[in-house]
């Protein structure tokens, strides 16, 4: 990276994390779901916002016409002068409203340019037919910028403040995904993705390469952010089938002497666990591998986990590993349907992931409307009513979820005083917005 990049990267760490941002109070509707099945609306709040992102009140039904810098002065923790206030109000806008941001827990910020492309394809096929090649042009960090500003930039415009991120085998790559995500303003988990075997000759590395790389990720990842305010580095082992156990056990121990976040694969597809098992006979299940090499714990994020066994189930469950459930790319890809009820009912966290490009599309919201429809589909086979996820419940998964299964939610998630103000602003009369709103429909909070 050039070296007026490293500027930018450095001048950007140091905007967001020094504490001289004024104090800003937001005044308007939000909503919520602090817990699973719960939307809560919070209509004419006024919420403050410290100089390190924090919130730091929140008070309800403020009636409009009221000084909000004096509220403000009256409830902050801090002493303010009035023009130390600054006041965003979208209160005139009945139709306007906060909601925190999306959390994305399994996104391959590389294939971004095959989105949609999975043809008559399932798991193993389609990664040979259409990612390996895509992810192993990635030495040229030309190409490489092109496309990870695009899929920051698109799951930004979708909502998306958190995402974890699969990057490539790349090391230079990887730190470029990392210095953008710090650059453009997401929070981010960056993997350098750890592949040495069942790969194709130009895309594999050997153990050692992939341990140096590793490392030169952590490395430049906690340089660059080195409380982990925005960016922090995740461990990739992209699947079993893609890792020696050998390499894997290297990982776990990195993992647990680092307290490191780790992303991985799990019973995704039918043929892809039963190629798998072939390869580790020695162990008892797809499950049991990753236990054994100690990849589990309560910062491991596992994909898919449709397939899971009674017994694999109780061993995710036990270590604290969250899932994250990707029902876009698994009815795409013809992977299967995750029993995401079964799943929460046995203390599992669950969250959402796009998967692009198993999945079609960058949008958590999108994929929260599949989940919706996956559990109903589940319905219809079992005829067990209580697999149906209602609307609050996905989009608990694509926030508070998110954040629990990154162990983040004491930050994000919901708005509640002492956790950063994480949000998208929604206008659901916005140009080319899907959402019709009669006036009917658009109570005037100021007459209640």
């Amino acid at each position: 990276m050039p070296a007026s990049e490293h500027a930018i990267v450095e001048e950007t760490v140091e905007l967001l994390c020094e504490s001289h941002i004024r104090y800003t109070t937001y005044y308007g509707t939000f909503a919520h779901t602090p817990v699973l099945g719960t939307l809560e609306v919070l209509p004419l709040a006024a919420i403050g916002v410290n100089s390190s992102g924090t919130i730091d009140f929140i008070e309800c039904c403020v009636e409009k016409g009221t000084d909000l810098r004096v509220l403000t002065c009256a409830h902050a923790s801090v002493k303010l002068q009035i023009d130390d206030i600054d006041i965003v109000d979208v209160s005139q806008d009945d139709t306007t409203f906060f909601f925190p941001g999306f959390v994305d827990t399994h996104i391959h910020a590389p294939q971004f340019p095959n989105n949609g492309i999975f043809g008559n394809t399932t798991l193993l096929e389609w990664l040979e037919e259409y990612t390996f090649p895509l992810e192993a042009s990635f030495t040229d960090l030309k190409f490489a910028k092109e496309v990870y500003r695009k899929v920051i930039d698109r799951t930004l415009s979708n909502g998306t403040t958190t995402a974890s991120y699969y990057a490539t085998i790349h090391t230079e790559a990887t730190n470029l995904l990392a210095d953008l995500c710090l650059q453009l303003g997401q929070r981010a988990f960056i993997g350098k993705v750890c592949m040495n075997q069942n790969s194709p000759d130009d895309y594999i590395e050997t153990d050692e390469e992939c341990k140096i790389s590793t490392l030169a990720v952590i490395e430049h990842v906690k340089g660059r952010d080195p409380k982990g305010h925005f960016i922090r580095p995740i461990l990739t082992p992209r699947f079993a089938g893609s890792c020696t156990d050998t390499l894997m056990k290297w990982l776990g121990d990195l993992r647990n002497s680092g307290d490191y976040h780790c992303q991985t694969h799990l019973s995704e597809n039918h043929k892809e666990i039963e190629w798998i098992m072939s390869m580790f006979p020695q162990y008892k299940n797809y499950t049991d591998i990753y236990l054994k090499t100690g990849l589990l714990g309560p910062k491991t994020i596992l994909a898919h986990c449709i397939h899971l066994s009674d017994e694999e189930m109780r061993v995710v469950a036990s270590t604290g590993s969250g899932v994250s459930h990707c029902p876009t790319s698994n009815s795409s890809i013809t992977s299967g349907e995750a029993r995401v009820r079964w799943l929460i009912d046995n203390g599992i966290n669950v969250s959402l992931g796009t998967d692009c490009s198993g999945g079609f599309s960058a949008s958590i919201l999108e994929v929260a409307r599949h989940a919706l429809l996956v559990s109903r589909h589940l319905v219809m086979k079992s005829g067990n009513e209580r697999e149906k996820l209602s609307s609050s419940e996905v989009l608990y998964l694509a926030t508070v979820g998110g954040a629990k299964v990154l162990q983040i939610d004491d930050s994000v998630g919901s708005f509640k005083v002492g956790l950063k103000f994480d949000a998208q602003l929604i206008n659901l009369t916005s140009m080319d917005s899907n959402v019709d709103v009669f006036q009917f429909q658009r109570p005037q909070w100021g007459e209640r």
